[in-house]
This record gives structure tokens, C-alpha cells and sequence, in this order.
């Protein structure tokens, strides 16, 4: 009782307003630290500590969905830096006229991969088209594949005979190095078909280390896929980049709701979804995931 009255007392005084401002600073900052305590629990995957590399395929629809894809491309890179994590951009292929045809980058940082495994899949967009000199309401598609990076320590065989590597002339800004350099590096590897590209403008041995880290974690997560027998165990599954499919719907007309179709995670707030604040969504696909386990 006395320590109430003392604090009564206190907040009656004069610099009151000042005290009690702090405290409810003091409590936030709390709550935020309980909340990433309570998310780093439910990141208990073997591979959830890794980082992640990040793949972006548009949907048919040409610029409207090479638009949306680089909505998303956006999206991801302000959630990173939102949460200080470092984003390394290994390919990215422009639109004709504008957005993406396609990009991998990857996202470093600790359990940045337990973060976003839950973004695999198809997203879906509805607004009034900038694209369309009619303003009429388009639907859109992407698909956002999330792999682990792989460490050193985790064994996966890739036999030098069965690579194949060119060079090409790295695309986007870049000046001379761009012009005259072939510096980008595309590897495929024939038995499996997987084909790589990066191309971060600045050395040819660089862009096909980098490469050959992408390979390895997609042929990791081809055996994880093939041995469990589930397609959607790490990235999901890109086909069918169309209606009905997706894991996530944004809308912007006729009404502004942010939906995850799994979870029912939902905001009215778009413009904080597409500006990185989608930890709404990371919590609900994880706390839904422990609660099947």
C-alpha cells in the first residue's frame, strides 16, 4: 500500500506527466522485447537460425504483375531493414515498361529464415490499375519462394561435370562495368534442371560464389522435398501462380483489407503492409503452426 500511495504521490507532484510518459516508454519497450522473446520460441526449425534467399516470380498479366512483384520485392527489403537485417540482391530481371520479370536476393541475419518461411506462396493483388487508361479493377498474382541459406557444415554433392556456366553482361545500373564486363554468372545444373543467375555488378568470381550458394540451398531443399514427399516442406509450391490458389490477399479496391487466407491474420492498414510491417502475418503463420503440432 505505502509503495501505491508513494507512487500516487509522485505522479500528483509536479513533473508527474514527465515520470508516468517514461513509464509507459519503459513498458513498450518491455512488450516489445517479451514479444521477440515469445517469437524466437516458436522459431524452433533446424533450419530456422539460417538466413533466407528469396525468389519472386510475377504471374501471368505481363506489367501489371511484374508491377506487383516489385511491390513485393519492396515489401520484403522494408521488413528487413525495419528488423536490421542485411538484403544482397543476386538477380533481379526488369520489366519491359515497369516492375519485375523476376529477382532472388537474399535477407542476412539471425533466424531471418524462421521468419519468412511463411511467405511462400502465391500473393494476391487487387486495385484500380495504374496501367489501365480506363482505371479499371485488376486481380494479380506472384509467387515468393523462400529457401535457407545452407551452411558449410551441411553436406550436398555438386559434381563439377554436371554444371554448366555462361557469362552475360550484368543488366540495370552499373555504368561502364555494366557495358563492357560480363561479369554475370547463370549456372545450370543439368540433372536436376535448376538454373541460377546473379549478377551483382561487380566480379565474375563474386556473382558465381554467390550463385553456387543458391544452388546449393535449392538442391538441399529438392532432397528434403523429394525425402518427405511433401512439395510445400520449405518454398511451397510455385505452380498455378493464379486464382485460388494464394496464401495471401491484398485489396485496394473496392475496399483496403490486408487477408491471409491460413491464418485469417488480417489489417485494414495496407499502406504500413506494403511498407514492411507484415509481422502480423509472421506471428499468425507461426502460432499457427504450433498449434498443430
Amino acid at each position: 500500500m505505502n509503495y501505491l500511495e508513494e507512487s500516487s504521490t509522485l505522479l500528483n507532484e509536479e513533473g508527474g506527466e514527465i515520470f508516468l510518459e517514461e513509464f509507459k516508454k519503459e513498458l513498450d519497450t518491455l512488450k516489445q522485447e517479451l514479444d521477440d522473446m515469445e517469437l524466437k520460441i516458436l522459431l524452433s526449425g533446424k533450419l530456422d537460425k539460417n538466413n533466407a534467399i528469396i525468389t519472386i516470380h510475377p504471374g501471368a498479366g505481363g506489367t501489371e504483375s511484374q508491377d506487383w512483384a516489385q511491390m513485393l520485392m519492396r515489401m520484403y527489403m522494408r521488413w528487413a531493414e525495419r528488423h536490421g537485417f542485411k538484403v544482397e540482391i543476386a538477380d533481379l530481371q526488369p520489366g519491359d515498361e515497369a516492375g519485375i520479370k523476376g529477382t532472388t536476393f537474399t535477407v542476412t541475419g539471425a533466424y531471418t529464415y524462421g521468419y519468412l518461411k511463411g511467405e511462400a506462396g502465391i500473393h494476391r493483388l487487387v486495385r484500380i490499375s495504374p496501367f489501365d487508361a480506363n482505371k479499371r479493377r485488376h486481380t494479380s498474382f506472384s509467387a515468393v519462394l523462400v529457401y535457407p541459406e545452407i551452411e558449410d557444415d551441411i553436406p550436398v554433392e555438386i559434381k563439377e561435370e554436371d554444371l554448366k556456366m555462361d557469362t552475360f553482361r550484368a543488366s540495370g545500373a552499373g555504368g561502364q562495368h555494366v557495358n563492357k564486363v560480363s561479369s554475370a554468372v547463370r549456372i545450370t545444373h543439368i540433372p536436376s534442371g535448376i538454373i541460377v543467375a546473379c549478377q551483382t555488378e561487380r566480379s565474375q568470381y563474386r556473382n558465381r560464389e554467390m550463385a553456387m550458394r543458391i544452388l546449393k540451398s535449392r538442391l538441399y531443399d529438392m532432397s528434403v522435398r523429394e525425402r518427405e514427399k511433401r512439395m510445400d516442406t520449405i518454398i511451397g509450391d510455385k505452380k498455378g501462380i493464379s486464382w485460388g490458389n494464394q496464401i495471401r490477399s491484398y485489396v485496394l479496391q473496392p475496399y483496403r483489407l490486408v487477408k491471409d487466407h491460413r491464418t485469417n491474420s488480417e489489417t485494414g492498414n495496407v499502406d504500413a503492409v506494403l511498407d514492411g510491417d507484415i509481422d502480423i502475418f509472421i506471428r499468425g503463420y507461426l502460432n499457427s503452426n504450433l498449434a498443430v503440432a
